[in-house]
């Protein structure tokens, strides 16, 4: 394990100490979004989170798994219209563009069992919701499992672990709700599995129990589709699901309703304009 020394740290009082490497990339991801723009400089960014120039981009490199620099290329509004100049679908043009969390199992193979209508009207009635919080990369998480598989999967702000809870729980009015961590702790090794932690080919797949209308869940279907490293905009996941691109916007809603963050790859979606989206759980968490 690499040990950060006095070199590495900057002398920045107030941002080196105490910080994680979660907190500092959530700061250095909303100074991108606000001011990518500008193209800032390696060495902005690493002052910024009070860290040595070569210690930042090893950090960047780990989490991101692509360079600032690169990952500064894929947010600029040039490269996003070229890219769309050249393709008819951004989905093609961007599956090599290197964009992906931490440790992200390329591997991870996740299928989804939908609601029949009579089970989405019943709203869970009859059924178990287990839940737990847990550790996560991108700091505690909250995760929603039923006997037929994972249903909710978010993040909690602070300490504020009621309002994902009442986000999650909207739709399963009638299932009893059970604290169980020690339940939901077993999906954990698997959602987030480090990329060197390869998983068995004949692994069961990770099981998603999902309650949304047909439209919702074509669009989750077509973000499944989405290799990682790739991205797409609204509009092409609208032609993917035989809508015309003016439909970008039901498409940002069905996105924005995904109850399963991370294993439905929300964040992989980006606006036309090569823009960062607005997503649920905060920018610092795509």
């Amino acid at each position: 394990m690499h040990m950060q020394t006095n070199d590495e740290i900057a002398t920045n009082p107030v941002q080196a100490p105490g910080r994680s490497e979660y907190a500092r990339m959530g700061m250095v991801l909303d100074k991108l979004a606000d001011e990518f723009p500008n193209q800032p400089s390696l060495a902005e960014l690493a002052a910024h989170v009070g860290l040595s120039e070569p210690y930042f981009q090893r950090m960047f490199m780990r989490w991101v798994g692509v360079s600032p620099k690169k990952f500064l290329q894929h947010l600029t509004l040039a490269e996003a219209k070229r890219r769309l100049r050249e393709s008819a679908s951004v989905l093609d043009a961007a599956y090599d563009s290197g964009l992906s969390g931490p440790g992200r199992l390329h591997d991870l193979f996740v299928t989804f069992e939908a609601m029949t209508p009579g089970e989405y009207k019943a709203r869970g009635e009859g059924l178990t919701v287990r839940y737990g919080f847990h550790e996560s990369p991108f700091g505690e998480c909250l995760l929603m499992a039923t006997e037929r598989g994972i249903c909710g999967l978010g993040f909690v702000a602070g300490d504020a672990r009621d309002a994902p809870l009442a986000k999650l729980a909207r739709g399963w009015e009638r299932a009893e709700l059970v604290r169980d961590d020690a339940a939901t702790q077993a999906f954990m090794p698997r959602i987030f599995a480090e990329s060197g932690n390869s998983i068995p080919r004949d692994a069961p797949p990770i099981r998603l129990f999902l309650r949304g209308s047909r439209f919702q869940l074509k669009v989750w279907q077509a973000l499944l589709e989405i290799p990682p490293g790739g991205l797409t905009t609204y509009q092409d996941i609208a032609r993917r699901v035989g809508l015309p691109a003016g439909a970008a916007r039901a498409v940002g809603n069905a996105n924005g309703a995904n109850p399963v963050s991370w294993l439905i790859p929300c964040h992989r979606v980006i606006r036309k304009s090569g823009n960062l989206g607005g997503y649920g759980w905060g920018l610092g968490r795509t």
